[in-house]
């Protein structure tokens, strides 16, 4: 008895299995040669980046998100998602669930971080031997938050109601104060952030001496002062992109508002202005909540956001003050002019103060709410 082999008859006796089987694998390799197949290619890791919503998502998006994105050729993807103002409570929930809508809390105040530190809700950034990084001042980053931007809360008004030949709202928070004066719609935020530090400075205390005032003193002068205005705030806005609608329709006259936020009603063509003098600042950027499944891949988008042209895209879309000033060597001295990072309106105002209003945050909350009722 034989059997075929690749064609060829050949007796079965005495050919062992191990030997048929190896007959018939060269004869199917031979019909049918070996094509490399490509290894399956790694899955990319995917990151999510809370941002604030509005003008941010273009503005996020074309700074960071997908140069970063375009860099890392598909292994690391970041996206945005908008989220609520100042959502610490968000992210407590998430950490301490292990559940993680995002990985990267983006547009974070000093403040939230500092309140979120207490609880040990961050993991540090430890990017600070980069040289980019270097670049930004140590008053705008801490191990657990890099600082990308600075924004200013400052008087925006409507200068056809208030041409340069009237009385126009321009000597600080005291014209906000001044109804007699300066006649007009007013609008207030409706939180004690800025509004506290706004009624005293409207009652003459000196910019730079609000918070040892406030430790001093307490907030019952604040309110006291706010006393004088409340009858004539018509209204008290919740969100920052409220104040960007208001001024370009008209609705108020003046308003306390970030300069980003009011340069936006500028930019879409608003007879609108901004005082400078006595601005608040305060600066937001990017933190990475703890215990986070890819914490390594997060900071190098962190590190990312430190680079000064970056930057500059970002406030090329949104009137932000850039962190690295390196970023000012990539904008145009109009676009300069309107940051609050630029000289002439650095110096004009003050920071927040983030350990006061860490330790007053929750009691100032609810005695504001408390009076606002009242």
């Amino acid at each position: 008895m034989s059997i075929q082999i690749d064609g060829t008859s050949v007796p079965s006796h005495g050919v062992s299995r191990r030997t048929l089987l190896k007959g018939a694998g060269a004869a199917a390799a031979a019909a049918f040669p070996m094509v490399l197949l490509p290894r399956k290619a790694r899955a990319a890791i995917n990151l999510t980046v809370r941002d604030p919503g509005g003008p941010y998502v273009k503005a996020m998006t074309e700074a960071f998100y997908k140069p970063f994105n375009e860099a890392m050729k598909g292994e690391i993807v970041v996206t945005g998602v908008i989220s609520q103002h100042e959502p610490t409570s968000m992210v407590k929930s998430m950490v301490d669930s292990k559940t993680y809508t995002w990985d990267i809390a983006g547009g974070f105040s000093i403040s939230s971080t500092n309140v979120l530190l207490e609880g040990g809700y961050l993991e540090k950034l430890e990017i600070d031997g980069d040289r980019e990084v270097q670049e930004i001042p140590a008053r705008f980053r801490t191990p657990y938050l890099l600082g990308y931007e600075v924004f200013t809360c400052v008087l925006a008004y409507r200068t056809d109601v208030y041409p340069k030949k009237a009385p126009a709202p321009t000597g600080g928070w005291k014209d906000l104060w001044d109804v007699a004066r300066i006649p007009g719609i007013r609008s207030l935020r409706k939180h004690p952030f800025y509004t506290v530090e706004q009624a005293v400075m409207a009652q003459g205390v000196p910019a730079n001496q609000v918070y040892d005032y406030l430790r001093k003193n307490g907030l019952e002068p604040a309110f006291k002062s706010l006393d004088k205005i409340k009858k004539h705030v018509n209204i008290w806005w919740t969100g920052a992109a409220q104040t960007s609608q208001l001024l370009a329709t008209g609705e108020v006259d003046m308003v306390p508002t970030f300069n980003g936020r009011a340069q936006d009603a500028i930019d879409g063509g608003a007879p609108v202005a901004l005082s400078w003098n006595q601005g608040i600042w305060t600066y937001g950027g990017m933190a990475i909540l703890k215990g986070g499944p890819n914490v390594d891949a997060c900071r190098k988008f962190v590190r990312f956001c430190a680079n000064a042209e970056r930057q500059a895209t970002l406030a090329k879309h949104i009137a932000v003050g850039p962190t690295n000033l390196n970023a000012f060597k990539y904008l145009s001295p109009a676009r300069a002019a309107v940051l609050g990072t630029a000289p002439k309106n650095f110096e004009q105002s003050i920071e927040m103060d983030a350990a006061f209003w860490g330790k007053e945050k929750d009691t100032g909350t609810d005695r504001f709410n408390q009076w606002l009722v009242g």
